[in-house]
């Protein structure tokens, strides 16, 4: 298979034009205008609001105009993560894209299917004439990935739709009903640089290729945390040898991704050098074998380095201490037994950064019970807290609830037995999708989510199930004229 034998073509033409626009996550305005200008051009009704959102109506086709609106939503932008030996600029560069097998991928970046495959598919709809459907919106948000605040910034009225499809889902034949809300920590340790104890030697120690992942979809998957695994080092280190000082700890970039690599300076005293070079050789062989299904690619590294100012060592050893003791991955399950064993609640450790007198961490935590979305925040500020930081958690976003009766759901299931020949899984996702702040502006509304299979979004390993695209196409064709 080869890129212009990609099926439905229009949808994969549309992603590959969407993929020659940079659309960073609150630095959409390219897409925004390419969205605008394309429905114009098409001669359909298209609006922005005031916070960037785009909607385009598409009137029915003859016979069906009598059908109640469905709105198809996706998101615009796109999650912006590289390999770290790979020179790329997400504001200017085109994503490159290649076939792997039935997977398309991208060239050492993240694909950006997440959401772009769901944009491509409702502006292949929009562009068809041969497609039978009542009156559509199609809905592109921005700045899902960081926060939703496109959905969170949107007004009641914008969309006038009965149903709402989310094509943001990835696994073709699950049908999601509900989803996690969110909220994010962030902590911050303040402190002076000082100049560390004489006779001691700088290491630099460093750890990457590990598999990451969503911090919500891959959560329950055991993979290995950087920040978590750096800081276990560092606290066994502590706790072995006195005078070891802190200068730089820098891991993670995103709220919703699994920290894949990470590094830090110490400096320890010149005679404990090759102990604590044999105490990480030890200790990656350990890790290897512990995380041996999830992470078989992690690469680890340590060396000497130049002497720097070090952070005062309170600090240091405080937040060493609160790395070591704060929660990381699954803290519940659902108890809901139509939600099939989902997690409920979790908490990502997701980023750590080392600047000239403070160091910075963001965490971000999620569940599909409010309260105990609190409760796990609270868990995540208090630790900081007992360790000297400032602490605090943000507003964040709904969770969204499963309907007892909805119309659209069982239209969508009963076409995919129809298409398919077996019964979709229908379930909740822990991941945060903009469906729970619709279900706040708009309540009466009824929604699902689904979409092509994605796997490792949010890394450098994205890749797309090319097959999984026609399904969903052919799915959703089906959907629109039963509705």
């Amino acid at each position: 298979m080869n890129k212009n034998e990609l099926k439905p073509a229009s949808v994969f033409e549309q992603f590959a034009k969407i993929n020659t626009i940079p659309r960073p996550s609150k630095r959409e305005e390219q897409m925004i205008a390419y969205l605008k200008g394309w429905g114009e051009a098409h001669g359909l009704d298209t609006k922005v609001d005031e916070t960037g959102n785009v909607i385009i109506r598409k009137p029915a086709t003859k016979g069906y105009e009598q059908r109640k609106t469905v709105i198809l939503q996706s998101h615009m932008d796109m999650v912006c993560d590289k390999l770290v030996d790979v020179s790329f600029d997400f504001d200017h560069d085109a994503i490159q894209t290649y076939v792997d097998g039935e997977w398309l991928r991208a060239k050492g970046t993240t694909l950006g299917a997440d959401d772009g495959i769901g944009c491509a598919i409702e502006l292949a709809i929009l562009e068809a004439d041969d497609i039978e459907h009542g009156p559509l919106e199609c809905v592109f948000t921005r700045d899902e990935e960081t926060g939703l605040s496109g959905a969170e910034g949107m007004k009641s009225g914008f969309m006038t739709g009965d149903y709402l499809i989310n094509l943001d889902s990835e696994d073709e034949g699950e049908i999601f009903v509900s989803c996690a809300g969110g909220r994010n920590t962030t902590a911050q340790f303040s402190f002076q640089r000082e100049e560390a104890p004489q006779g001691s030697f700088f290491l630099r120690a460093q750890l990457k290729g590990l598999t990451g992942g969503h911090s919500g979809d891959d959560i329950n998957k055991k993979r290995a945390n950087a920040i978590k695994l750096l800081g276990r080092f560092l606290f066994q280190t502590w706790n072995r040898y006195e005078g070891v000082r802190l200068a730089q700890f820098h891991s993670g970039k995103l709220h919703n991704a699994i920290p894949r690599d990470g590094m830090f300076v110490i400096a320890v005293p010149n005679e404990m050098k090759e102990n604590v070079k044999a105490d990480w050789n030890v200790f990656s062989a350990q890790v290897e074998d512990e995380f041996h299904v999830t992470d078989t690619q992690m690469v680890w590294a340590m060396e000497s380095c130049e002497a720097e100012p070090v952070v005062e060592p309170a600090v240091a050893r405080n937040f060493v201490w609160a790395l070591q003791a704060v929660d990381n991955g699954v803290y519940a399950i659902c108890q809901d037994p139509e939600l099939n064993g989902m997690v409920e609640t979790s908490s990502n450790i997701a980023s750590v950064h080392t600047l000239e007198t403070e160091i910075n961490i963001l965490s971000s935590q999620r569940s599909n019970v409010m309260s105990n979305l609190d409760n796990m925040c609270a868990t995540i500020v208090s630790t900081f807290q007992l360790a000297g930081a400032q602490a605090c958690s943000s507003d964040g976003y709904p969770a969204w609830k499963m309907k007892a009766e909805s119309h659209l759901r069982d239209t969508v299931v009963d076409c995919y037995k129809e298409l398919f020949g077996r019964e979709p899984v229908v379930r909740g996702i822990h991941a945060g999708l903009e469906c729970g702040l619709f279900s706040e502006r708009y309540p009466n509304l009824d929604m699902v989510s689904f979409g092509p299979t994605l796997r490792d979004v949010h890394t450098p390993d994205e890749r797309l199930l090319i097959p999984t695209v026609q399904m969903v196409w052919d799915h959703l064709l089906l959907v629109l004229k039963r509705i």
